[in-house]
């Protein structure tokens, strides 16, 4: 039998604990924290939490059959969960951002046959074993910062045989990684070239035989789509989530990221489990998502990277919004596996408070892929996916930004980093 594993002596324990939903307004600033935190640890389950002395006494007769990690005064938090990344695709675009610099946009880059078209064609090239590797050696790098679980999403092939082909490379990756995937379905990521002028026809492909498709062999628990000027409208955006929901698929959409669209107000009225980017968010978008409890998933490092200002995260956490944090880890608007940034990110360019951003990578991140009843914090029951810092509280984590301050990380109990 596995020996028990006990983690004691941190000089902050942040367990985010309580509450049955995503956090939300001065929820966001409950941390949870422990001071001189321990916790007790069988078969990659987290048996006990609390200060050391506590623990101690539960736990100290059977100290020496058990492995002790002393923590030596650092901190230690949930593993930290990544909603919203593409780490599976082929090729690489670092010609593009020298564009960029150049003065080319996004949308101009996209419209040239760069952006998702040139990754989409670099996919479908790629063999599955090929995707597999590179999409493996990203998953190294994200637990190497700290993340534990991660969201991923298809849509480089945006035809049917190329999204079954980056989702079973998921499912082949989570069944043998440390790290776990949840999977999602986008193949309304843009509108391949050869449907230009017939993009009701292209949203009728997906709606009618990918979703089914993906569905069938469940290899999606989400259905994403890029609701956009020059993408998919408001209307095509509805057809293709409500047409997920008929097979089980639970919305999620890319909403109002270059241009106020409407898509925050959609997502609220689909019930989507979280909107997605919402840098150009309306007011109105922004207070229905906050009625309807739809998670904003906002990504510092893509407005970073477009040179474009970021979400307003304090706006939406003032109005009642739950806020969930990510990389949005991808080849052309970041290509970042570094979470750590990401919250420090948070909190320079949305305002964001350290022990908000903690909440919004952690608990509020698990929400907003359904993981929550397994992962996102550090109570009896969940997974044992633990990150040690080598850093003394949560304040310095944020402050010392840019730096991987990572020292141990324990995905279900099992020390990996």
């Amino acid at each position: 039998m596995k020996r028990p594993l006990w983690i004691k002596h941190a000089a902050q324990l942040v367990t985010v604990t309580g509450g049955k939903g995503p956090r939300k307004g001065e929820e966001m600033s409950d941390l949870g924290l422990i001071e001189d935190g321990s916790v007790w640890i069988e078969n990659g389950k987290i048996i006990a939490v609390g200060t050391t002395a506590e623990l101690e006494v539960q736990f100290g007769e059977w100290e020496e059959d058990a492995d002790v990690y002393e923590a030596e005064d650092r901190l230690v938090t949930p593993g930290l969960i990544d909603p919203h990344t593409h780490f599976v695709y082929g090729g690489s675009r670092e010609k593009e951002f020298e564009m960029r610099l150049e003065g080319a946009s996004y949308m101009d880059i996209m419209n040239a046959g760069g952006g998702i078209h040139a990754t989409a064609r670099l996919t479908r090239e790629s063999t599955e074993e090929e995707l597999y590797r590179q999409a493996e050696r990203r998953l190294d790098s994200f637990l190497r910062h700290g993340v534990t679980t991660v969201e991923g999403k298809s849509g480089y092939g945006m035809e049917l045989q190329t999204e079954l082909k980056q989702l079973n490379v998921m499912k082949q990756l989570n069944e043998q990684h440390p790290i776990d995937i949840i999977p999602t379905f986008m193949g309304a990521h843009a509108v391949p070239p050869e449907f230009k002028g017939r993009e009701d026809d292209f949203v009728s492909l997906i709606t009618d035989e990918m979703i089914p498709a993906v569905a069938a062999e469940k290899l999606a628990v989400f259905n994403d789509v890029f609701c956009e000027v020059g993408v998919y409208t408001p209307e095509q955006s509805r057809r293709i989530l409500e047409a997920g929901k008929l097979h089980g698929l639970a919305p999620k959409i890319h909403a109002d990221e270059i241009e106020p669209y409407g898509g925050a107000e959609l997502a609220a009225e689909v019930g989507a489990v979280s909107a997605e980017h919402l840098l150009k968010a309306s007011d109105e978008g922004i207070r229905r998502m906050g009625e309807a409890g739809v998670i904003a998933c906002l990504l510092p490092a893509t407005a970073l990277y477009l040179r474009e200002e970021a979400a307003r995260g304090r706006e939406m956490i003032d109005a009642g919004v739950p806020v969930a944090i990510s990389t949005d880890c991808n080849p052309g608007s970041s290509p970042t596996t570094s979470m750590p940034l990401v919250m420090n990110l948070a909190c320079i360019s949305m305002r964001m408070t350290p022990a908000e951003a903690l909440v919004a990578a952690t608990i509020n991140a698990a929400h907003a892929i359904g993981m929550q009843g397994k992962a996102g914090s550090i109570e009896p029951g969940k997974q044992a996916d633990l990150v040690m810092w080598n850093v003394k509280n949560y304040q310095e984590l944020q402050y010392l930004f840019g730096v991987n301050h990572v020292g141990a990380v324990w995905k279900k109990g099992e020390k990996v980093i």
